[in-house]
């Protein structure tokens, strides 16, 4: 059996939610509650509380019971929804927050990324980061010296290597903190969903190193909601949700599972049988899809570029005027928005017996990134009444820019918000006289 490098048993994270004083305190807020604790405890008393009970609203286990073991040189993928505790995992294993119980032993020495600029100092140069991080994993300065140029290769960054990172754009920072992880030989690499916020060519780079790294025989953890990606790096995969492991085994098993159970789904979804296919005997839905601009089948988009939606049925009762409709719904269950058939050539119009393919496009730059799920429905409208429906038909992901050039610009945390549009802005600078109130 291979040297284990990860051992994971019974591991817990909780939260409290409402729990300010269970946070981590400052040496003044240490100061504060030293001179107002009597007080508090006074008031407590005085409102008959105990003095000892925690003023908890709720109680959040982000993770629980969670336990498996990964051998060294092994590339596992952790796969589930948001929310699912992925994150949480990722952070217990790289050492950055404790478990409330249970353990996590980890064997080697671990580069992580977990977020855009992990471990970087902002007041510190490119290159004295690249330095430090290293320092950090337990390498030499000559070993360090070894890599240094195929990491600012890799990254992009030449020109700016003696520039504060505090001023890199996201795009660059994301950049060398991956080049930097990925190329001063940490035992353990671990990668989180961060690299889903780079653009296509980045992404295709980044995955193409995990994939030597994994071949070195270097243990890698990926979390990610690009399933292509997951079963081309991944040997194995973990399927995560409400904080437990539902599955753990060969990734393209796993994934088969996630996507054909309510938690995911994939970006083309097709009934050959109408034994299967959704529908009546008005009309059966044969197939959904979603196509990039080029017209292929895929299951990440670019912002920047529109995404099409299809819909394949059969119309077997001629003479209803159907209405095809999707609606498209994030990873927390809300509906961005619903969108029916408005084609004038069909609009009130009876359909025939055959089979028609129905095709909206959906503009770049309004998505927000992130996994999307399509429902589909076919209906009439007069009377009302849907002869078919898929609540999660298909899915895909939409891939955000750090090139600046979308809603993000060089923002380099995370967005909130269903909808990302790139809107129109202006500025002007005011004249004194407007500037102290004066009209328009």
């Amino acid at each position: 059996m291979s040297e284990i490098a990860v051992r994971v048993q019974d591991l817990g994270k909780k939260y409290y939610i409402g729990a300010e004083q269970l946070r981590r305190k400052t040496f003044r807020d240490q100061i504060v509650d030293a001179f107002v604790a009597p007080f508090r405890r006074a008031g407590k008393l005085l409102r008959g509380q105990a003095t000892g009970a925690a003023e908890l609203d709720e109680i959040i286990w982000a993770l629980k019971g969670v336990s498996f073991d990964i051998r060294r040189g092994e590339v596992v993928g952790v796969i589930g929804r948001n929310g699912a505790g992925k994150s949480t995992l990722l952070k217990v294993l790289s050492r950055i927050t404790e478990p409330t119980e249970g353990f996590a032993e980890i064997r080697g020495r671990v580069g992580s990324l977990l977020e855009v600029g992990t471990g970087f100092h902002p007041e510190l140069t490119g290159r004295e980061n690249i330095y430090l991080n290293g320092a950090i994993l337990g390498m030499r300065r000559t070993e360090i010296d070894e890599r240094f140029d195929e990491i600012v290769e890799f990254a992009e960054t030449r020109k700016f290597l003696d520039t504060p990172v505090k001023f890199y754009s996201s795009g660059m920072r994301v950049r060398l903190a991956f080049a930097v992880a990925a190329h001063l030989e940490p035992e353990i690499l671990i990668i989180d969903e961060v690299l889903s916020v780079g653009d296509a060519g980045f992404q295709r780079k980044s995955l193409g190193k995990m994939d030597d790294v994994a071949h070195q025989g270097r243990t890698v953890i990926f979390v990610s909601h690009n399933m292509a990606a997951v079963t081309r790096l991944c040997q194995r995969a973990i399927l995560v949700e409400n904080g437990r492991v539902v599955m753990d085994g060969p990734s393209e098993k796993v994934v088969s599972h996630y996507l054909r159970s309510d938690m995911g789904t994939t970006a083309a979804r097709e009934w050959p049988d109408d034994a299967t296919a959704p529908g009546n005997n008005v009309v059966r839905m044969r197939a959904v899809r979603v196509r990039d601009d080029q017209g292929n089948v895929t299951d990440s988009v670019d912002i920047r570029r529109p995404v099409n939606v299809e819909v394949e049925y059969d119309v077997l009762d001629s003479g209803n005027v159907l209405v095809p409709a999707i609606s498209v719904e994030n990873e927390e269950g809300v509906t961005v928005f619903i969108t029916k058939d408005h084609d004038p050539e069909w609009r009130r119009q009876p359909r025939p017996a055959g089979r028609f393919l129905s095709s909206v496009e959906i503009p770049g730059n309004f998505l927000a990134e992130g996994t999307l799920v399509v429902g589909a429905w076919i209906m009439t409208e007069v009377p009302m009444q849907v002869h078919c429906q898929e609540a999660h038909a298909a899915a895909f992901q939409v891939v955000d820019s750090l090139a600046g050039d979308t809603a993000r610009g060089d923002l380099g945390v995370t967005m909130p918000g269903a909808v990302r549009p790139l809107l129109p802005w202006r500025n002007e600078r005011l004249s004194p006289a407007r500037a102290a109130g004066g009209s328009r």
